[in-house]
């Protein structure tokens, strides 16, 4: 297994460079010929959040990307932004119609709202919010395992391999998991075959995001897979 997730590794980089995941407002190069570094993408940069503010907006993210896309979570948090409420203290303070209006990009904004409203009570009040571990995260309302995972990995530096469902579908395509396992076992594989390297699982996780859109979001999943059906 540790030989082919390498391999698969670089054929995705090759194929689709570095992501630059996760995004951040606050970094964003409107000057840049480059579409995603002036949405606030940094490729090759792992020092990214580098303060409080960029640390939440890329938690909250997290909980907005949630059972939707990503470009549709994008959109509430620039919304967020506008309204000058993207901070702890402002979801908290925000009038619930403006928050819920906010978010609706992002589908289940009802949900989500209450969800956001817990994580910043979390990222105000917890002792342990400026170095939380996966038991911290998942306490909070709304934050299962994939979000908490996303949080540690992208917020907080931590070597945590991200499972998701792309994952899921891409790695049992080729027989290598069973797409059905547990979270847990299959995040195992992963982090015993990988060494524990930020910049890689950041890498590696925006890369399968970015395959997966294109091959593995509609049944059948794999249909026209060039890249994976090397590995079968």
């Amino acid at each position: 297994m540790k030989g082919k997730l390498k391999g698969i590794y670089k054929d995705l980089l090759k194929e689709y460079g570095h992501q630059g995941w996760w995004p951040v407002s606050g970094v964003a190069d409107k000057n840049s010929s480059d579409d995603l570094i002036q949405r606030g993408y940094h490729r090759k940069d792992y020092s990214i959040p580098k303060d409080r503010s960029q640390v939440f907006e890329i938690c909250a993210g997290a909980v907005l990307t949630q059972n939707t896309s990503w470009k549709n979570a994008e959109a509430a948090l620039n919304n967020l932004k506008q309204c000058g409420i993207l901070s702890p203290k402002g979801i908290l303070s925000s009038d619930s119609g403006v928050l819920c209006e906010a978010i609706r990009p992002a589908r289940y904004f009802n949900q989500k709202s209450v969800y956001l409203r817990a994580f910043s009570d979390f990222f105000i009040n917890s002792e342990n919010s400026l170095d939380p571990g996966r038991d911290d995260l998942l306490s909070v309302k709304g934050v299962g395992k994939e979000t908490a995972d996303a949080m540690l990995l992208y917020a907080y530096f931590k070597p945590v391999f991200v499972i998701d469902a792309y994952t899921r579908r891409m790695f049992g395509f080729i027989g290598m998991i069973d797409p059905k396992a547990p979270y847990d076992i299959i995040q195992e594989m992963f982090q015993k075959a990988l060494k524990p390297d930020i910049a890689i699982y950041q890498e590696y996780h925006a890369l399968i995001v970015e395959h997966g859109k294109y091959f593995y979001s509609k049944k059948p999943y794999g249909k026209g897979d060039y890249i994976l059906e090397r590995y079968l």
